[in-house]
């Protein structure tokens, strides 16, 4: 990436990030501010457990987003095909501004960015798991279910079911180091075909926890980040199923 192109690329996902704090302050005031009538008092800002949903959802998913902007910048560099480098961008430009949100209610909460001692997705299982998420319960098992067995996520499920972190993927649906290495080295159909099945396995391992927030999670404002999460990131992956198709090609799983 040339020096202009660096500049500019993270000038955008600056940018992004300052929206999202900015957002982020109005979606709490407006989450406080239900039924107050001008003038009144605000009520204070309910602050979720460290140990809740809420703020479970918010560590993992930032980290699951910051890869996805990753791997979105690394095949801008790859490829010269516009249709992909404009989808990465996307891509990019729309995870790191919710990543900043996500960051921004850990700050507004008083709550630390990385919980010691505590797994990955943990929440999940501890609030109730896919089996309380209404009427997604049955979406959520279809979207991990998909994954195991993926290639490079042959460790995806254990024998109880739970995910096992290996090779740097710290959660369903994550590049390992390894993938990652290899998108660095492809170039042109092959980096466009690596990307778009990486960031499919991706988008299933985020629609999963989006959906595990939209059930479990307590603060309004977060569970509509995670509601629409979900929905555009089910769009993306039928836009890419076309792609990888147009090239070719079709998703690992």
């Amino acid at each position: 990436m040339t020096g202009t192109k660096q500049w500019v690329a993270g000038s955008a996902v600056a940018l992004a990030l300052l929206l999202a704090g900015v957002a982020t302050v109005a979606s709490a005031r407006d989450d406080t501010a239900d039924g107050k009538q001008p003038g009144e008092a605000p009520a204070a800002v309910r602050v979720p457990g460290p140990d809740s949903a809420d703020a479970g959802f918010a560590r993992d998913m930032a980290v699951h987003h910051q890869q996805a902007v990753e791997m979105s910048f690394i095949v801008r560099d790859r490829t010269q095909d516009e249709e992909v480098r404009r989808f990465a961008y996307d891509i990019a430009n729309t995870q790191a501004n919710q990543r900043g949100m996500l960051l921004g209610w850990l700050d507004l909460w008083e709550l630390p960015k990385v919980a010691a001692g505590q797994e990955p997705m943990a929440w999940m299982t501890t609030h109730g798991g896919h089996g309380t998420h209404g009427d997604h319960g049955t979406d959520d098992m279809d979207d991990m279910e998909g994954m195991e067995g993926m290639d490079g996520m042959g460790n995806a499920g254990g024998s109880d079911g739970a995910f096992t972190a290996h090779d740097g993927a710290l959660m369903p649906g994550m590049a390992t180091r390894t993938e990652l290495d290899r998108l660095r080295k492809a170039s042109g159909k092959q980096a466009e075909i690596l990307f778009l099945q990486l960031m499919t396995d991706h988008h299933k391992g985020g629609v999963a926890m989006a959906r595990g927030c939209a059930g479990l999670c307590t603060v309004k404002a977060e569970k509509r980040l995670a509601q629409g999460m979900v929905e555009a990131q089910r769009s993306e992956l039928d836009a890419m199923a076309k792609m990888l198709a147009a090239r070719g090609a079709k998703p690992r799983s």
